[in-house]
């Protein structure tokens, strides 16, 4: 069992910082580079436009960032905000490649940004909201940031009771073993328990419709493995 505990803010921070060196190479590892297409999926539905302005919460290494600002251009801006120093320093490190890319990088909280209401035009979330304190109130601050009818998407693990089985085998006999081999044994043996307390895509439809989004849809993917929670504000 992981040492770190689910929605403990300072926890979970203190695990990104960790894995952040090696998170890019392991995700392409463990998904066969399948979370590159799901990621892509989240873009299309936000389609963002030229002189937009988008937000990536928790936005990690900067994977949605990155394709988020090559569609604002020209005139839009991009903001990847996370909690974590480290992950961002990679995420600067992979834009300094593309400096016509319209980015900005902020440490902060998805569920307190101290962004301006409506702020942005789309928004995305991508393996982010599972690991909130509050998931509730991290959908309640992502609606607030939105401009009216702007979208919004969220991309993570799905919690399916069909599928739960295959998550717990996957996870412990080969995400697991393989986190072990780069010294993250205990990083990634946290994903099954952040799994546990996980809203469902049903629940998820439910609380984002609390907090204020007019549509909330969440679709499987991956054979229901991954989940993608399609919003309008």
């Amino acid at each position: 069992m992981s040492g770190f505990k689910p929605g403990d803010a300072t926890a979970v921070q203190d695990l990104f910082e960790a894995i952040a060196p090696r998170y890019d190479q392991l995700n392409d590892l463990l998904s066969l580079g399948l979370h590159r297409l799901w990621k892509r999926q989240a873009i299309a539905w936000v389609a963002p436009q030229p002189g937009q302005r988008c937000l990536d919460l928790c936005c990690g290494t900067g994977d949605l960032a990155l394709l988020l600002a090559a569609r604002v251009r020209p005139g839009g801006q991009v903001l990847g905000l996370d909690a974590a120093a480290a992950p961002l320093a990679v995420a600067a490190r992979r834009a300094s490649l593309q400096p016509w890319l319209p980015l900005q990088w902020q440490q902060g909280d998805a569920l307190a940004t101290g962004l301006a209401d409506g702020w942005a035009d789309g928004a995305v979330m991508a393996y982010g909201l599972r690991n909130l304190a509050d998931p509730a109130a991290g959908l309640a601050e992502l609606r607030r940031v939105l401009r009216a009818g702007g979208r919004a998407a969220v991309l993570d693990f799905n919690r399916q009771q069909r599928v739960a089985a295959f998550q717990r085998l996957y996870l412990r006999r080969v995400v697991v073993p393989v986190a072990r081999r780069a010294g993250l044994e205990q990083h990634y043996a946290y994903l099954e328990a952040s799994l546990e307390r996980f809203p469902t895509g049903l629940e998820q439809e439910r609380l984002a419709r609390a907090a204020g989004f007019s549509q909330a849809a969440h679709h499987p993917l991956a054979g229901g493995l991954m989940g993608l929670l399609q919003l309008v504000a």
